[in-house]
């Protein structure tokens, strides 16, 4: 046999990687982990800003489609999806023919399910005050909550409103969504 040969049958072949080379990936995986983490970990105020985006976009829409079929005939309640959505009948004013604030199936006909938000509503025409787990709800009017931080200090600024119309020739008032900072 020639020498090389017999060099290669002595030595083993090398197995594996030594222990230096897994010190050095695993401490460039922590510094990349270290480095990402934090961009990853505030995603979660961002996803429920646009989630009360879109639960406002929802009740902007179904406010307009029941006031618009009050134009059409001036009598309600109206049915939307199967669910059956009361209207204000305030006759002596322009008010009337929004959605009323008698329960929340409002809400439930512009998809607010129990699974993604909490609604309460308020059928008084006192503001109800904030606690320290839950905003205040306005007269005649709801909160909407995501279910993801409902009953906790969080919920406090995390939230958008509804208010039906009181007075003549105004529209309801759907408060804007809170920033990013303030679902976190």
């Amino acid at each position: 046999m020639n020498k090389q040969t017999m060099r290669a049958i002595r030595q083993p072949a090398q197995a594996g990687f030594t222990l230096i080379e897994l010190i050095v990936v695993i401490v460039i995986l922590g510094i990349l982990a270290a480095t990402a983490l934090p961009r990853f970990a505030n995603l979660g105020g961002s996803a429920r800003v646009a989630s009360l985006n879109a639960a406002r976009g929802a009740l902007q829409t179904t406010s307009s489609m029941v006031h618009g079929q009050w134009l059409i005939n001036a009598a309600g309640p109206f049915t939307l999806e199967g669910i059956t959505v009361p209207v204000t009948v305030a006759a002596a004013t322009s008010a009337a023919g929004y959605p009323a604030v008698s329960s929340n199936d409002f809400a439930t006909a512009a998809g607010l399910t129990v699974n993604d938000y909490t609604v309460t509503a308020n059928n008084t025409n006192a503001i109800v005050a904030a606690t320290a787990t839950a905003p205040a709800i306005p007269a005649f009017g709801y909160t909407v909550v995501p279910a993801s931080v409902a009953g906790t200090a969080t919920a406090v600024n995390c939230f958008i409103s509804y208010s039906q119309p009181t007075a003549p020739n105004t529209t309801p008032t759907i408060s804007a969504p809170p920033t990013d900072a303030a679902c976190q």
